[in-house]
């Protein structure tokens, strides 16, 4: 059975206790990105023009903290780490402001975690919501599973990174 796919609205709104986001790539091409990447290279971005930009995510994740749901964002990058991972890194403090706790772990410190081919949302260990994406970074159909096995695989490799990752302050890029 085929679960429907809600908003991101939906999905964190509907959490109690966690919302737990894991990325794996090194690139992503997302549209509603792609005019901050590109003031960020160009070396005309600012945090500010970010803030704008991310105000209803960081609205949503604030309201989602404040009911004392922990929503935390483990990311595995690749060493040396790429533009856009750069361009994340210098991004993330407005994750951390809106209420989210946010980690780093170097791909090569990740090995012998079993971890799920594709990122994905875990919403109180009990739905995944699996972010697809091209091989060009661009995102496409997401999909979701209460699978219990599948639920125990996100929720293991999340606590697995989580314990090896470096929080956002002291990861260097």
């Amino acid at each position: 059975m085929t679960l429907q796919v809600p908003s991101f609205d939906e999905l964190l709104s509907s959490a109690r206790h966690t919302a737990l986001h894991l990325e794996l790539r090194d690139v992503y091409a997302v549209d509603e990105e792609e005019e901050d990447v590109r003031l960020w290279r160009s070396g005309e971005w600012t945090i500010d023009s970010s803030r704008q930009a991310l105000a209803e995510w960081m609205n949503l994740v604030e309201s989602v903290t404040k009911r004392g749901v922990a929503v935390r964002r483990a990311r595995i990058v690749s060493t040396p780490v790429t533009d856009y991972i750069k361009y994340e890194h210098a991004l993330t403090p407005l994750n951390i402001e809106a209420g989210e706790e946010v980690r780093w772990l170097p791909r090569r410190e990740a090995l012998g975690i079993p971890l799920p081919a594709n990122d994905f949302w875990l919403i109180d260990e009990r739905v995944v919501r699996f972010n697809h994406f091209s091989g060009d970074g661009q995102a496409v159909e997401p999909e979701m599973s209460e699978d219990p096995a599948v639920v125990a695989l996100c929720a293991s490799a999340f606590a697995a990174v989580w314990d090896r990752a470096t929080p956002h302050a002291e990861f260097q890029v």
